[in-house]
């Protein structure tokens, strides 16, 4: 279906542009009782499928490292002579701004210190309690993360350039489903792929703007209301609409380079006026430990002790990721054209997860020394016990500890601002390009649309269920798109193999030319040879 203001493949944009309408009109009808409902249906779905979750993300990472390190990680995407559209520190800060953004700023210090004072196995506020705390936080932001996106980052890049198919996540399935997918069960696929990148986004929207209001109610006095949240998430989505219209090349790319920066300034201003020896100290135990421990808190289900913790924390953030992982996954695939697989796979693996490791050291780590000292002289964990009591201002209540505090809490709110539309902007691109049937350059209304789109769910689930149904509606999404996620990784496996083998007998064909042609010229020159003499 195409006309001056749209291009829209009917079957996928229809359906769920009526479902997403649908969800909305029932929250807002329905009214208060949907958070009865929405907190029934996490703890449901979390307590009964969270074993899975956890023991399919563990199988991710696994598979990524297989295809990093075996024969296929030569295997370029977009063939042999393809190089790179950015540059390494472009293609980084792109990564690392879609990836985590929002949520870096809303949890550096908020989750780290939430655990550090109500850990899962562990003596609150006590030192094995500080040190759990930085090992489920790494846990929560690290190569598990990283792994979930990069199975479909991988699979869609692959087949887009180098079996040159739409950039959709259709196109993915097409060694199990061959001209299927462009039927009913692709267009069922890519229908779960945009439900499950709106909720996602919509969940990351939700906790910035929840941030920056609580930041301006904090720092300015300003009304913390769920009007004036909805009134945020206008102005906001109305900028990001803006940088959607830039495209890619210039508005997405331009933020993302910009938020790293800006968030760099932050990090490095705690760094230097903060326990400066303690971060790094404690950055290398950090690191020890979580390797250490990696295997065990990775595979923890709560089997004998069940608190309701992990569906708060490990299971969301699995759903999260995975709600997210259509997004960001074919974000990535736009930007890394031209990397080997061995080279995305270390590049978004590794690359991103350190630097999430330090931030988090630099911001968290510094809240719980700073706790740490003030129990010591007073007794009082008054400090983290501020945090825990409201996440949204975590970030402001940490940085009142340092100097020119002021400047460095609007320079917050602003960099979680800006993270907001980076992360809207490149929402509403992808979320277009799939229900426009794999299209990269569709009508600005359409896209302009998607991005309205992204900002109203997040208003409705706030007004809904607050944090709850946000939560609610990423894990329930990320369910059935675990299970494409698995598939996905099959059918990637196939391409990848059959790539290689081509690749092999391309290159057999070629060495075999040359011997041939090196024989013929020996055999012509010894005939000339024997001629002369």
């Amino acid at each position: 279906m195409k006309g001056k203001y749209y291009d829209i493949h009917g079957p996928v944009f229809i359906p769920s542009v009526i479902l997403v309408v649908l969800f909305m009109a029932v929250t807002m009808i329905v009214g208060d009782p949907m958070l009865e409902l929405f907190t029934s249906f996490k703890d449901f779905v979390t307590e009964k499928t969270g074993w899975i979750f956890i023991l399919t993300v563990n199988a991710f990472i696994i598979f990524c490292f297989y295809l990093g390190f075996s024969k296929y990680g030569n295997v370029r995407l977009g063939g042999k002579d393809a190089r790179p559209d950015f540059s390494t520190s472009a293609w980084f800060a792109m990564l690392f701004s879609a990836g985590m953004g929002i949520g870096l700023l809303f949890y550096g210090v908020a989750e780290p210190v939430s655990h550090y004072g109500r850990p899962p196995a562990a003596e609150p506020f006590s030192i094995d309690a500080a040190q759990h705390a930085m090992n489920y936080t790494f846990l929560h932001w690290g190569i598990h993360a990283w792994a979930i996106y990069a199975v479909v980052a991988l699979s869609l890049a692959f087949f887009a350039f180098n079996r040159n198919m739409p950039l959709t996540i259709r196109s993915v399935f097409y060694p199990l489903l061959g001209d299927r997918i462009h039927g009913w069960m692709g267009n069922v696929i890519d229908i779960f792929a945009v439900l499950a990148t709106l909720f996602g986004l919509a969940t990351s929207l939700g906790v910035g703007v929840r941030q920056v209001s609580g930041g301006l109610s904090h720092v300015f006095g300003f009304p913390n209301t769920g009007l004036y949240q909805v009134l945020l998430i206008a102005g906001i989505t109305g900028i990001a609409t803006i940088s959607v219209v830039s495209g890619v090349d210039k508005g997405v790319k331009i933020l993302s380079e910009w938020n790293v920066r800006i968030a760099a300034v932050l990090m490095f201003f705690v760094l230097l006026v903060g326990p400066t020896l303690f971060i790094f100290k404690s950055f290398v135990q950090n690191m020890g430990t979580y390797v250490n421990e990696l295997i065990e808190i990775s595979t923890w289900t709560e089997a004998f002790i069940n608190e309701g913790w992990q569906g708060d924390w490990t299971v969301f953030y699995w759903a999260w990721w995975i709600s997210w992982s259509p997004f960001v996954g074919m974000f990535i695939a736009r930007i890394s054209k031209g990397r080997t697989i061995r080279e995305f796979i270390l590049g978004v693996l590794l690359a991103p997860s350190l630097l999430t490791f330090f931030w988090m050291t630099t911001l968290g780590g510094s809240a719980i020394f700073l706790d740490m000292q003030q129990a010591a002289a007073t007794g009082s964990h008054e400090f983290a016990q501020a945090i825990i009591a409201d996440e949204t201002t975590a970030l402001f209540v940490f940085l009142e500890k340092f100097p020119f505090h002021l400047i460095g809490s609007v320079l917050g709110i602003l960099l979680v601002a800006s993270f907001f539309v980076t992360s809207a902007d490149s929402g509403s691109l992808v979320i277009d390009s799939i229900t426009s049937g794999g299209k990269l350059n569709t009508p600005i209304p359409q896209r302009v649309f998607w991005a309205t789109t992204e900002g109203a769910v997040a208003a409705i689930l706030l007004l809904g269920g607050g944090l709850t149904a946000l939560q609610t509606a990423t894990i329930t999404t990320g369910l059935p798109f675990l299970v494409i996620l698995t598939l996905m990784c099959y059918s990637l496996l196939k391409g990848v193999k059959k790539e290689h083998a081509r690749d092999s007998q391309l290159k057999q064909e070629v060495s075999q030319k040359s011997y041939t042609d090196r024989l013929t010229k020996v055999i012509l020159k010894q005939i000339d040879k024997d001629k002369k003499s």
